[in-house]
C-alpha cells in the first residue's frame, strides 16, 4: 500500500509540474501586445526588408512561446509579408481565408488595421503551433506607417 501511495503521489506531482509548465508555454494579451509594439521599433529603425526578415526568422527575437508576429501592408491587398510561424504564408494572398466559423478573419485584421484608430483586437479561431490543435484566438493589430503588424495570443 506504501508503494501504491508513493507512486500515487509521485504521478501526481508530475501531473502538475507538466501543467504548470503547459501553463507558462502561452503568452499574454499584455505581451502579445508589447511585441508588436517592439516589432514596430524594429521596423521604423531597421526598413521594411531587414524588418519581414527578422520577423520570418523561425527562432528569432519576434518568436516566444507561442507568440509571433505577422505582418501585411496597409493597401488591403491581403499579400501576407510575414509570418513568424508559417513562412509559407508569406508573399500568398490570404484574403479570403477564413477561419473554422467562416470567418473572414484577414479581412477583419486588416480592417482594423487600416481603421481611423489603427489598431485593436480580432477574435477568431486558429490552429495553434505549440499544440497542433484549433484554439479560440484574440490578434493584437497595429498599424506602423504603411505595414499592419500583428501578434496573437490562444485563449
Amino acid at each position: 500500500m506504501n508503494k501504491v501511495f508513493k507512486y500515487f503521489t509521485a504521478v501526481l506531482a508530475m501531473l502538475a509540474f507538466s501543467l504548470g509548465a503547459a501553463a507558462a508555454e502561452k503568452g499574454t494579451a499584455d505581451e502579445a501586445v508589447a511585441m508588436v509594439k517592439k516589432a514596430g521599433e524594429f521596423l521604423k529603425k531597421n526598413g521594411k526588408e531587414k524588418a519581414f526578415a527578422e520577423f520570418n526568422t523561425p527562432k528569432g527575437q519576434f518568436i516566444d512561446r507561442d507568440l509571433y508576429i505577422f505582418a501585411f501592408m496597409a493597401n488591403g491587398d491581403g499579400v501576407e509579408v510575414a509570418n513568424g510561424a508559417n513562412v509559407k504564408l508569406v508573399g500568398k494572398n490570404v484574403l479570403e481565408m477564413k477561419d473554422a466559423d467562416g470567418k473572414f478573419l484577414i479581412k477583419d485584421i486588416l480592417a482594423v488595421g487600416m481603421g481611423k484608430e489603427g489598431k485593436g483586437w480580432v477574435d477568431y479561431k486558429w490552429p495553434n503551433p505549440s499544440t497542433g490543435k484549433l484554439d479560440a484566438k484574440r490578434t493584437y493589430v497595429e498599424r506602423f506607417d504603411d505595414v499592419i503588424i500583428g501578434c496573437g495570443v490562444y485563449k
